[in-house]
Parts: structure tokens; C-alpha cells; sequence
């Protein structure tokens, strides 16, 4: 008789492993876009939840089993056969919540289990946009976008329905958020609408906050340029009017002119300064030519940083042609006008530091005016300094990276008479 019941526990067993190796096995991590569990890809395999495993359970008439989860003896009862280990059903708990997997498949994350809805909640990615699970696409891999400076993550379909965009800070607006849309057709989210320039009287300080700026590295304006605040449809038009000008791909934002020419500037209305984004006046303005440049004119509307880091780069512009430079070819006039424009954003968020660009930018940074700025306004600062480090195009972005690696290397005033010499940066 002992030797009959030890011969059906034997079988008992062995049906027990048979099972255990029919249970699916987890398969390897994958690398790049798609991969089980969570990381920094884009793509997710159809089951957000993860790999979907089923424990097995097993009743034994004796008690040779030491649980994984309380390091007892499994005793008589049920048991759970589940990641190469035997479990008390109440000992197999989700990694998330610590209560007890009881559900007929669980996920796993590296070596932990977890329910199948907590799974989701922690390693789903959820779009900041409308905050629902990012759905699949046609192959069953969870798709999203991200930006590559605020990491935004979003379902690829708000790029088409209409959802805003924040001219500034490139963000998309989470839906129920409040935005606001200027005359031209741009939308400004409010937090850069807090420190936006709206007209060309409120630009005209940090007009004179550059030109300090500039005299600082001993490369003063000497001539009056003005300086006018225009709207999308005017600064394209003085586009077009300009022969030889150069100009921000994709979208103008700021324009040196040489030309004479009329264009339309904007005005905040006397009884709107309440109101931010009211409806702007525009009124013509006769551009005469008195010297190589004739007006700088910058887009309305856009943050204080943004509106600087540009009037700085179209303020280099004028500074060569007043310099009597020769004509250059565009990625080394727009490139050294780059360098300006980032070297001035550094000078505001360096709060007094020397700059790294150039040994002079350090009397830069002190002469630029120093302003309490808020958390967010520090970041949208260091947004523009990577929109301008990280541009692709090979006048702006190559063109940049060369005046800079020249500068950091020779220092800006060598710099500067060598393009005079040869059109060319010193290598």
C-alpha cells in the first residue's frame, strides 16, 4: 500500500511538470521601438498590458513545496505553479497594488507581476492631450509622438484635428485648456502669453537691453534702426519687398531691412491694456533709407526670450551691414547671427555667469538686465537655446555649429575680423 500511494503522488508530480512546461515562457526583452513592459520607444505590442502569463494551480496530498512569496512549507491545499516557482494563492500578489493575483492571466514587468488593469495604469502610455490610453494602430503596436524637448506624448491623430498648437513653445494644448488665438491666425498658450510682447511700444526696453548688449562686446549700432512689431501677413509681405534679405525657415519671424518700403505695425489699443490678447491696431509706417539698414522688424506676440533671442540675430544683421561686411553666403551671415542670438539667451539665463561662447560675453551678461523669471520661463528660455543648438538645416543649424566651434575657439572679435578678411569662419 506505501508503495501504491507513493507511485500516484509520483504521477501527480509529473503531470505537474508536464504543465508547468506548457505554460508559456517569457520571451527576450526586444530592443528599439518595440519591446514588452515599458521603456523610452514609441511603440508598444498590442497587449499593454505586457506578456500575459496563466498560473496553474495544483492540489497535492503533502506538503513538499516552499512557497516564493512567505518561504513556508506549501502544506495540503492549493498552490500556484507560476514563474518557476510555487506560490500560496495569497502569496502571488501584483507588484502595484500587493493584492492578490487571482485573475486567470497576469502581466509581468522585469520580474514582477502585476494585475492586467494595474499593469496598464503604470506602463500605458497616456497622451497628454486628451489623457486616454494612446490606441493602436493598423499593425497593433501602440504609436505615439513625442517632442523632443518637452517630451509631450500624444495620439498621432491630434496632429490633424484641429487640436492647438502654441506658436512659442511648440506644445500641444491639453484638451479643456485655455489658449489664446492672436490676430494672424497663430495660437499662444498662456503661459507664454505671460511674458509676450504685444506691440512695438511695450518691445522698445528690450530694444534698448540689446543694444547695451551689443555695446558690451564693443560692436555699438551707431546708426538709429528702427524697430517695429508687425503681425504674420506684414512681415511676409516686407519679405518680399526685401531684394537680397535673408529670412527664418520655416516661418519669418524676424526680417533687417534695407529697402524702403511701408509696412504695417501693430498697436495695443489704449482701451484694451487689460486685456493681454485684445484685438491690435495696425498703422502704416514709412520705412526711409538713411543709412544700409532701414528697419528691424520683429513678429508680435511671442515671449520675451524669443522675441529677444530674435531681435538679437536680426540686430548682428544690421550691426554687418553698418560694419561694411561683405556680402556673405547665408550660413555664415545667418550662422554668426545664430551665435549672437544664443549667446544673448544665455546672458538671461545665466544670471550673471560668463558665457562659454565668447571671452567677451561675460560684460554681455552683466550690461543685459536681470529679471526675476518664473520656472517656466527658464525652460521656455532653455527651448529656444535647443531649437537653436539642435536646428537641422544647413544654414541655420551648420551654420551655427561653425560660428560657434569658431568662437569657443578663437573668441568673437577674431572671429569677426576674420569673415571680414575672407567671407569665411576661421577653422
Amino acid at each position: 500500500m506505501l508503495q501504491h500511494s507513493q507511485l500516484e503522488e509520483d504521477e501527480l508530480l509529473a503531470r505537474a511538470i508536464q504543465e508547468s512546461l506548457n505554460i508559456e515562457s517569457p520571451p527576450g526583452r526586444g530592443n528599439g521601438n518595440m519591446y514588452p513592459g515599458h521603456g523610452n520607444g514609441n511603440m508598444y505590442p498590442r497587449h499593454a498590458s505586457g506578456n500575459m502569463y496563466q498560473p496553474t494551480q495544483f492540489h497535492f496530498p503533502m506538503g513538499f513545496r516552499i512557497c516564493a512569496g512567505c518561504n513556508t512549507e506549501i502544506g495540503h491545499g492549493r498552490f500556484l505553479n507560476c514563474l518557476n516557482a510555487f506560490w500560496h494563492p495569497e502569496c502571488f500578489r501584483c507588484h502595484a497594488c500587493n493584492l492578490p493575483i487571482s485573475d486567470y492571466e497576469f502581466s509581468m514587468s522585469g520580474n514582477f507581476p502585476y494585475h492586467k488593469n494595474c499593469y496598464k495604469e503604470h506602463y500605458h502610455p497616456k497622451c497628454d492631450v486628451c489623457n486616454h490610453f494612446i490606441p493602436t494602430n493598423p499593425a497593433g503596436l501602440i504609436e505615439y509622438r513625442a517632442h523632443p524637448f518637452w517630451i509631450q506624448k500624444y495620439c498621432p491623430s491630434h496632429e490633424h484635428d484641429g487640436t492647438p498648437r502654441c506658436c512659442s513653445c511648440e506644445r500641444m494644448e491639453p484638451r479643456d485648456t485655455a489658449y489664446v488665438a492672436v490676430n494672424d491666425g497663430r495660437k499662444l498658450c498662456l503661459e507664454c502669453l505671460d511674458s509676450a510682447v504685444m506691440d512695438t511700444n511695450a518691445c522698445q526696453p528690450l530694444y534698448l537691453d540689446i543694444q547695451k548688449f551689443y555695446e558690451a562686446l564693443n560692436m555699438k549700432v551707431e546708426q538709429h534702426v528702427p524697430l517695429l512689431l508687425v503681425e504674420r501677413q506684414a512681415l511676409n509681405e516686407a519679405r518680399e519687398g526685401e531684394k537680397n534679405g535673408h529670412h527664418h525657415m520655416p516661418e519669418t519671424r524676424g526680417l533687417c531691412l534695407s529697402e524702403e518700403q511701408t509696412v504695417s505695425t501693430v498697436r495695443r489699443p489704449r482701451f484694451g491694456l487689460g486685456n493681454r490678447s485684445g484685438n491690435m491696431i495696425t498703422e502704416p509706417y514709412k520705412l526711409t533709407r538713411s543709412c544700409e539698414v532701414t528697419a528691424i522688424l520683429i513678429l508680435y506676440g511671442l515671449p520675451r526670450l524669443l522675441t529677444g533671442s530674435i531681435l538679437a540675430h536680426e540686430m548682428m544683421h544690421a550691426w554687418m551691414r553698418l560694419a561694411g561686411f561683405r556680402t556673405l553666403s547665408q550660413d555664415v551671415e545667418e550662422g554668426i547671427c545664430q551665435v549672437l542670438a544664443h549667446i544673448w539667451l544665455e546672458s538671461q539665463l545665466s544670471n550673471g555667469a560668463s558665457s562659454s561662447s565668447s571671452s567677451s560675453s561675460s560684460s554681455a551678461s552683466r550690461a543685459s538686465k536681470k529679471v526675476a523669471r518664473s520656472k517656466f520661463e527658464k525652460k521656455l528660455g532653455e527651448f529656444f537655446k535647443h531649437q537653436i543648438e539642435s536646428d537641422a538645416s544647413p544654414v541655420y543649424g551648420d551654420g551655427f555649429r561653425a560660428g560657434r566651434q569658431a568662437v569657443q575657439k578663437y573668441g568673437l572679435q577674431t572671429t569677426l575680423d576674420h569673415i571680414r578678411m575672407t567671407g569665411r569662419f576661421p577653422y
